[in-house]
Formats: C-alpha cells, sequence, structure tokens
C-alpha cells in the first residue's frame, strides 16, 4: 500500500506526531493515505483515539526498532 505522503516524527513527544499527523492530513484528499512515523511510545493508543475521532481509518500500525508506523486513511 503506497502512502500519498510522508510524515516523519521521529524523536518527537507527544502531543507533535498527532499535531504533525493533523497538518498532513488536512493537506490530503478523502481516501487518500498518509504514513507517519514516530518514536513516541503512547502514539500507539494516540493514534487510535485521533483517528476514531476524526472519522479516519487507522489501516496499520506497526512497530520495528523503536519506531512505531502508522498508515491512516482519510475519511
Amino acid at each position: 500500500m503506497k502512502a500519498d505522503i510522508v510524515v516523519d516524527a521521529k524523536g518527537l513527544s507527544c502531543p507533535m506526531p498527532i499535531v504533525r499527523a493533523k497538518k498532513a492530513m488536512d493537506g490530503l484528499q478523502r481516501g487518500q493515505i498518509m504514513e507517519l512515523e514516530t518514536t513516541d511510545k503512547g502514539a500507539l493508543n494516540d493514534f487510535q483515539a485521533w483517528a476514531r475521532q476524526n472519522h479516519h481509518e487507522l489501516l496499520k500500525a506497526e512497530e520495528d526498532n523503536g519506531v512505531i508506523r502508522f498508515l491512516v486513511k482519510k475519511g
């Protein structure tokens, strides 16, 4: 699955990954996909709630070597 935009939020603490995600999503059309990478351990719960509250679809969340990668489809 190819993302329409990739956001690097590695090294940023809450709430900055969410702030970066919101800014990126504002520039996308409905149905487009954002990929975001973060090292913030609290981001998993934050992104699930943020996606649900904003009617986006969290397609994938995976962690590899301390980097959490999210794929979110704009709703």
